[in-house]
């Protein structure tokens, strides 16, 4: 066990490669999406069921999406938000200002 090292120090060293960096960056905006879409799910309260029925879906594949398993397309995204009831908001910011 390293002692005195952080969990942050132990981060950013792991992620100091730039095949590192990509690869966390797309699970988290995976994690991301996928926590967004069972969180309006259950505030509607429905079923991955009867989301993935509003959405084309089959159930496995809503569990797989909210679970941050794939990386949607765009298409699909938009079949989501509006089986949600939701319009589908992309945009771009400065790293500078990402969280």
């Amino acid at each position: 066990m390293t002692e005195g090292r952080s969990w942050s120090d132990l981060r950013d060293e792991a992620l100091a490669s730039p095949e590192a960096r990509e690869s966390y960056e797309a699970t988290r905006i995976r994690f991301e999406l996928g926590s967004a879409v069972r969180a309006r799910r259950e505030s509607l309260g429905l079923t991955q069921t009867q989301l993935g029925q509003a959405a084309g879906l089959r159930q496995s594949a809503v569990a797989r999406f909210e679970a941050g398993g794939t990386m949607p397309t765009l298409p699909l995204l938009e079949r989501l938000a509006a089986a949600l009831g939701m319009r589908l908001n992309v945009g771009l910011e400065p790293l500078d200002r990402a969280s």
